[in-house]
């Protein structure tokens, strides 16, 4: 029996909000892969005892989104005892947060470790340490670059020993995930996420070039992947635990080599065995034209589907080397994807050389005039580190807001031709409140009805998508149920209010939001029963569920809408 402990807290932060208060929820969108991939590694970890027979790995798991992280309880858990803080896959606007809680431990003797795409994607983009980095090593935080399959056991075996290393730096060295140990969050984890759903990634890498993209830089351009009987596994283990819904967090898993095997499986688990199982999945504008992968993808239990549509001007595309978009191609992948009744969310971006107010209003309502689109998603261009936007900005000088919790993909961080940063930063939110208009959200529940595409949760994922950006002011898949905030939770920086001031004031603001949720539940409730009963409602038809004409001859999209002279487009997105 073990004699001895090593305590692993891993920890997936969160960022701040404007008023520089914790984003957290009672429940939040979605969970952390990362979170689920360095648990898995250290329960394999465990069961190998990497530190010695006599040694037992205790592993907590905290995901900020969705539970208070509070430093003095850590620090008297850790004090005295051998272990180790993770702060696991922290992105750029999580790392002022990330570095805020890793202070105070290591000013109390508790070593910690940050790692994710910031660390990852400033040492394989730009010369040297970045300042943030540095002070980081500085203050004895060691940092992760890469991926840690097959290299956290030396990571844990270093802090075992009290001698972790400033920089792990694999980013010349991808892991290969056949046989990898599975990620996996535990049920009381899980649970806390809206829907209950957990995640894995069954591969990563991309082959296109994206110039926003930080994912081809960070893991890389070839597609290394987990083998079909791991998948099979990982939904299995997750069974056992009562957790049937899963986001698969490949950036493109079209072009995952093994797609068609993967959903062969999914498909015999689903209809022989009557597996109750559904999946979330990211894909591109062209996987519609691979043979029978939207059709297979819905018999695999594909219940939802991100598209990086990203704009409906083909300079812009072309600018952003996204030439694997076409836009004649849209509706025709849209229709697909509803006939196999899927419902898509497409990304768009907000702050294209060429846009302006008025020009990127009126795409808005092409969009919802021509394009079956269910739930868009607006996100400002943003210069992440890591992708090859971000280097060139920084090489020429340029300005970059050196605030890294603004690169949200929520915030103007970069300066625009058209527009000044107050205008680009209004039309974001112009942008979302004029596609969720009230009119529009009853024509995306018609076309629901219509196309049989899943009537029945629509009203709720547009109430989610209204309140989040509307009410809450954050981007939906960053959202959640029920907002929590903490008096004593707020950034440096920041005055703490007094009680008197900030409790009235947190229960006025839930009432009065959650006095305008329940009008829209009424509303859309009642919206959703009346068109359940009229058996009209499934004739349905309009511009957006129109066939295209094989020979091309609809090419209504971005028709004079854009200066076409304009420079090409640095444009972004988180991955």
């Amino acid at each position: 029996m073990p004699q001895k402990r090593f305590l692993l807290t891993l920890i997936k932060p969160s960022h701040y909000d404007d008023e520089g208060y914790v984003i957290q929820w009672f429940r939040s969108a979605i969970p952390s892969n990362t979170l689920a991939v360095l648990y898995g590694l250290a329960l394999d970890c465990k069961e190998r005892a990497v530190l010695g027979d006599d040694v037992d790995i205790v592993i907590r798991a905290m995901d900020e989104t969705n539970t208070r992280v509070r430093t003095r309880r850590i620090i008297r858990q850790h004090k005295g005892r051998p272990g180790m803080v993770a702060l696991v896959g922290v992105q750029s606007n999580q790392f002022p947060r990330a570095m805020d809680l890793a202070r105070p431990l290591r000013a109390a003797g508790v070593p910690v470790c940050i790692g994710g795409f910031h660390v990852s994607g400033c040492l394989a983009m730009l010369p040297g340490i970045t300042p943030e980095l540095q002070e980081a090593m500085d203050l004895g935080i060691s940092l992760f670059a890469g991926e840690a399959e097959g290299r956290f056991e030396p990571v844990l075996v270093d802090a075992w020993n009290h001698s972790l290393k400033p920089l792990y730096n694999y980013m010349n060295d991808l892991p290969s995930l056949d046989g990898a140990p599975a990620p996996i969050l535990p049920a009381t984890r899980v649970k806390r996420t809206g829907g209950k759903i957990t995640t894995f990634d069954a591969g990563r890498g991309c082959p296109f070039q994206c110039s926003f993209c930080t994912i081809i830089n960070v893991q890389g351009r070839k597609s290394r992947r987990r083998t079909v009987d791991d998948i099979e596994a990982i939904i299995r283990s997750n069974l056992e635990q009562g957790i049937n819904r899963f986001f698969i967090t490949d950036d493109n898993f079209s072009r995952n080599g093994d797609w068609e095997k993967v959903f062969d499986r999914l498909i015999q688990m689903r209809e022989q065995e009557k597996c109750n199982i559904k999946f979330v999945i990211q894909v591109d504008t062209m996987c519609h034209r691979l043979p029978h992968f939207v059709e297979k993808a819905g018999r695999a239990g594909v219940a939802r589907v991100f598209i990086g549509m990203e704009s409906i001007n083909p300079d812009a595309l072309l600018g952003a080397r996204k030439k694997q978009n076409k836009v004649s191609e849209y509706r025709k992948m849209l229709l697909a994807w509803k006939k196999a009744g899927v419902t898509v969310f497409a990304g768009y971006i907000v702050g294209f050389p060429s846009d302006t107010p008025e020009s990127v209003l009126r795409d808005i309502e092409t969009i919802q005039r021509e394009l079956p689109v269910d739930l868009l998603q607006p996100h400002c261009l943003t210069p992440l580190p890591g992708s090859e936007d971000h280097k060139k900005l920084f090489d020429a000088g340029a300005y970059l807001d050196p605030d890294l919790n603004k690169y949200d993909l929520e915030h103007v961080t970069r300066d625009h031709e058209r527009m000044t940063q107050e205008e680009w930063q209004k039309l974001y939110r112009d942008a979302w409140r004029s596609y969720y208009s009230p009119e529009h959200m009853e024509t995306v529940l018609r076309r629901s009805v219509a196309t049989n595409a899943n009537p029945g949760n629509m009203p709720f994922l547009l109430m989610w998508f209204y309140y989040c950006i509307v009410l809450e002011d954050v981007d939906p898949l960053e959202g959640g149920y029920l907002r929590r905030k903490y008096r004593k939770d707020r950034r440096p920086g920041f005055a703490m209010e007094s009680r008197m001031s900030f409790y009235p004031r947190y229960a006025a603001d839930f009432l009065k939001k959650h006095w305008l949720l329940a009008r829209l539940v009424w509303h859309y409730g009642r919206l959703r029963q009346k068109l359940k009963r009229n058996p009209e409602a499934r004739k349905y038809t309009d511009a957006a569920l129109t066939p295209v004409a094989e020979d091309g001859s609809e090419e209504l999209l971005a028709t004079g809408t854009h200066d076409h002279h304009a420079a090409p487009a640095l444009v972004t997105l988180r991955s």
